[in-house]
């Protein structure tokens, strides 16, 4: 169903790398509720996706950009400007990268210089391109900016390593921001904890197969997949959440929400039978 929700709405995207990106997903809907969008990504991840292809299919611009970089983020938002002819309604932060996860470093023995190039890529970049967009006053009042999260910021999820720590800085980076933002220009900033998604980026965290089943058992709704999270996003950019800010928003089919389900519970009695009666596999 389209109902041209984000009509004459403008919007900055990061990280649409393929079309399994959530970023993807958010920028064809965004376009088809009305949005005009601007695609960004790192000029390596430009090379190695299909960031372009996705920009023709949507007549619109790619402006190459590191969000870990101050210099190109304020250069990306001047030539957003331009292209939108002013300021614009969202921003969406949809970036994440672990060394010591791709490297396979267990949580015990980090690369520490590692882990500050997680910490920048997935969180800081967040706190630049929000202190940008508000110092060159790029976001209209009303805007709304997002960043996506995992549960576990708050949970602990064996082999998602340094990427927990980044997620929790995110979303504290939300918070902290959302007030200020808030205060001044009426511009929210909340966090979107999505279930986990067969996304580039995802499927390098070890065990993700067993993840996606664990979370898909648990959950009451199932999994949420990147398109629901796309849906879930424009009406975070719409006018109907004006008043929602410096939230963690759970978009997980309720999985953030239980303890154990009974399908999980009978996966569990299957292995616990299995290993009584073969004790020594």
């Amino acid at each position: 169903m389209i109902c041209r929700l984000l009509e004459g709405k403008k919007g900055l995207i990061f990280g649409a790398l393929n079309d399994k990106s959530i970023a993807w997903k958010v920028a064809e809907r965004a376009t088809e509720e009305g949005a005009q969008v601007v695609l960004s990504n790192t000029a390596m991840a430009l090379r190695m996706g299909d960031t372009h292809k996705l920009a023709e299919k949507l007549n619109t611009i790619v402006v190459p950009a590191d969000a870990t970089n101050v210099d190109e983020i304020n250069e990306l938002l001047s030539k957003t400007m331009e292209h939108f002819g002013g300021r614009f309604d969202f921003m969406l932060h949809s970036i994440g990268m672990s060394p010591n996860v791709r490297k396979g470093k267990h949580y015990s023995n980090l690369d520490y210089n590692y882990l500050n190039k997680t910490l920048d890529v997935s969180a800081i970049s967040f706190h630049k391109i929000i202190q940008s967009a508000r110092k060159l006053d790029a976001i209209n009042e009303w805007g709304s900016i997002l960043g996506l999260s995992y549960v576990a910021a708050q949970r602990t999820f064996y082999g998602y390593n340094d990427m927990a720590d980044a997620k929790a800085l995110l979303e504290s980076i939300g918070r902290s921001f959302g007030y200020i933002y808030g205060r001044e220009k009426n511009v929210r900033i909340n966090t979107i904890s999505q279930s986990p998604t067969p996304t580039t980026a995802g499927l390098g965290v070890k065990g993700f197969d067993n993840l996606m089943d664990f979370s898909e058992r648990m959950s009451p709704l199932g999994n949420a997949s990147a398109d629901d999270c796309a849906d879930y996003c424009l009406i975070m950019f719409s006018d109907y959440t004006r008043k929602v800010t410096m939230q963690n928003l759970y978009h997980d089919g309720g999985f953030s929400g239980m303890g154990m389900s009974l399908q999980a519970m009978q996966q569990y009695n299957k292995s616990f039978e299995y290993d009584k009666e073969h004790p020594f596999d």
